[in-house]
């Protein structure tokens, strides 16, 4: 019997059982990146966990209309109360729009190298400011906004629930806002809409004079228009709980009237570097793709699934090569199982013992990873049967078929849920592949018994170079597929 997946939910502060409002399909949005620079290990992680989020909900039979926004506009740098996008514009003197560009067609490829699925929709702020315009209005007809000198103002008060998702006190909130703008009802009051000047690069005409949407208002637009008024889950790093998350939650419940926008707020731990938080003038900021470049998604990613996503987890020279080792480990039993040779006769007592671990670990991964994804409980199950099957199989090199079939079905479920060593997606058959090859290696020997080694060993170091490593035995040639990971083909 399937187990019900249970999430940690930050409005809670405690593991739920999973329901979603409509059977067996989810609606997920997630905070994507603000695109003003170059994407780091930190976003690295937190698209990891969504990901593997979304891949578990589909392993268990729902369909996920999964959102992740692009902020292009309106998110404030604290220290300076100047737009990000801005910031990025002055620092390579380009268009804000340019650098929005720039640093979103980096980060769609890095979260492809990574291996990440895609969204179903990845929406830019930009490209919904009449949605914002019309959301904001209606916030004002309906009492919670008001209208300042062109900007416009949600009035917290307003909203007797503000600060449930955070837990923050009223009397704390003014600490939380960039600027204290002494024409508020509220020094705790934040922005919908901001006046701009003149000449402003990231300016919009409204009903209030131009100017540009809040950061928070954006993520209520984008979210209400994609997956409805009510959603099942809404993601992000733990450090948007306040203020992005407890706004947007007050907005959005202020705009519809119906509650509660988010049934399970799921956030994620931080990242740091060798036990310090990222920041420029540390001069620790490690770029995603350079990191995939030297290291390999598959590395990057057992290295974010070994810790709770709900952790902090620190990123240094141990931990990485701890990481590489164990994506070896796990391609290391792929390759032997699949080259063991599958025979068709009764188990014997060594193959009835590998089964029942077989079955036993699935279901034990599958408990694990429907307890609020605990990916470091799941590799734990995975590790310890290895050892298992390593132990049992030792000195084989034949097992039975059905056996064989239900190990392969393990470890690719596994491979599957965590994006780890996962076989180029094509439309060839295993079929097909595997008869093209046997024909290739049949010309080789035919060339080889002509004694034109020339083209027989050319043959050779060409089907190693796709992928495809040749051995010649006194039994005859014999072949195998090697694995792409980022430390090179794993023997």
């Amino acid at each position: 019997m399937t187990m019900p997946i249970r999430l940690f939910n930050t409005m809670t502060r405690r593991k739920e059982v999973f329901e979603s409002i409509e059977p067996k399909v989810v609606r997920m949005y997630v905070c994507g990146p603000t695109v003003y620079d170059s994407p780091h290990l930190g976003h690295g992680r937190a698209s990891v966990v969504y990901d593997i989020l979304v891949r578990w909900l589909k392993y268990r039979g729902y369909r996920v209309k999964y959102v992740r926004n692009i902020t292009d506009v309106g998110h404030i740098l604290e220290d300076i109360g100047e737009d990000r996008m801005i910031v990025g514009a002055k620092r390579e003197r380009l268009h804000p729009m340019e650098i929005a560009d720039k640093y979103t067609l980096e980060y769609l490829e890095a979260m492809d190298k990574l291996g990440n699925e895609r969204p179903s929709i990845q929406p830019r702020a930009s490209g919904h400011i009449m949605e914002i315009i019309e959301m904001v209005e209606k916030l004002v007809e309906k009492g919670y906004g008001y209208v300042v000198d062109g900007n416009v103002y949600f009035d917290v008060s307003k909203f007797e629930d503000y600060g449930k998702l955070s837990g923050v006190k009223r009397e704390e909130l003014i600490k939380h806002r960039v600027e204290p703008d002494p024409r508020k009802r509220n020094p705790a009051d934040f922005a919908l809409w901001k006046a701009a000047p003149e000449g402003y690069p990231l300016r919009w005409r409204s009903p209030w004079g131009y100017g540009f949407p809040g950061w928070h208002i954006e993520c209520s637009v984008m979210s209400v228009k994609y997956l409805g008024e009510q959603i099942d889950i809404h993601g992000g790093a733990r450090e948007l709980v306040f203020p992005h998350h407890e706004n947007s939650l007050a907005q959005t419940e202020a705009y519809t009237g119906k509650k509660p926008f988010v049934r399970y707020w799921v956030h994620c731990g931080l990242l740091t570097i060798n036990g310090e938080k990222m920041s420029k003038s540390k001069g620790n900021v490690v770029n995603l793709l350079a990191a995939l470049e030297k290291w390999g998604k598959d590395v990057l990613r057992m290295f974010y699934i070994s810790a709770h996503y709900r952790s902090d987890i620190d990123f240094n020279e141990n931990a990485v090569k701890m990481a590489a080792e164990n994506v070896r480990r796990v391609s290391d039993v792929v390759e032997r199982v699949r080259s063991m040779k599958p025979v068709d006769r009764p188990l014997d007592e060594v193959e009835r013992k590998l089964l029942e671990a077989t079955r036993r670990a699935r279901a034990e991964f599958e408990e694990r990873m429907d307890d609020d994804l605990d990916t470091p409980g799941a590799l734990a199950v995975l590790f310890g049967y290895i050892r298992e099957f390593n132990r049992l199989t030792s000195g084989r090199d034949a097992l039975n078929a059905e056996v064989k079939k239900e190990v392969i079905g393990f470890l690719d479920m596994v491979r599957r849920v965590f994006g780890i060593l996962e076989t180029r997606k094509t439309e060839v058959s295993t079929e097909l592949v595997e008869k093209l090859i046997s024909l290739i290696v049949e010309v080789r020997e035919i060339l080889r018994r002509e004694k034109r080694y020339d083209l027989s060993d050319m043959i050779r170091s060409r089907l190693r170079e796709v992928g495809v490593e040749l051995q010649d035995t006194a039994e005859g040639p014999r072949w195998r597929l090697l694995e792409r990971s980022g430390i090179g083909f794993l023997k």
